[in-house]
């Protein structure tokens, strides 16, 4: 009888792009069960709060339809990224690579993460050709400026975008 593989992706999410949604979709061809860990991460001063972060994934992939809402969970975590991962039973964290400059951080944190939890595998997938420059910041700074993000984001999460530029303004 096979073992459930459970995957853990983390990340801020700060807000959710149609490149963690790329990540999403295809992590789960290597896990059964994902969960998305959403960090509390105030040290990256994010734009929405913790709550709303969890909300716009779950939206998100609620919207992605198939199998994917009943094969991920989203769960808020301030702890660090290891004792998360044992605390929800994952065996892999699945981190997703846009570019080289995003290696060489990643590379570091899996050396580190493997120290401390020698049983915990970490996945790279690398970004699709259509997501890889897509970044929370870039789409943060586009709406701010009023530019059109639909193309980066899923529509929940633009919605939440444009009306949070709006009240800022």
């Amino acid at each position: 009888m096979a073992t459930e593989r459970t995957g853990l992706y983390p990340g801020t999410f700060d807000p959710p792009t149609s490149g963690h949604l790329d990540i999403i979709k295809r992590a789960l061809h290597v896990v059964d069960r994902l969960i998305m860990g959403v960090a509390i991460n105030a040290g990256k001063s994010p734009m929405f709060a913790l709550e709303e972060r969890v909300a716009m994934v779950e939206q998100a992939i609620k919207d992605l339809g198939g199998d994917a809402a009943s094969r991920v969970d989203v769960r808020p975590f301030d702890s660090l990224l290891m004792h998360f991962t044992k605390e929800c039973g994952a065996t892999i964290i699945v981190r997703g690579l846009r570019a080289v400059s995003d290696f060489e951080y990643e590379f570091q944190m899996a050396g580190m993460n493997a120290h401390l939890e020698p049983n915990v595998e970490t996945v790279f997938l690398m970004a699709s050709e259509q997501t890889q420059f897509i970044s929370s910041r870039l789409v943060k700074e586009i709406c701010v400026l009023g530019g059109d993000i639909t193309d980066f984001v899923p529509s929940n999460v633009k919605e939440k975008l444009i009306e949070r530029v709006g009240k800022s303004s």
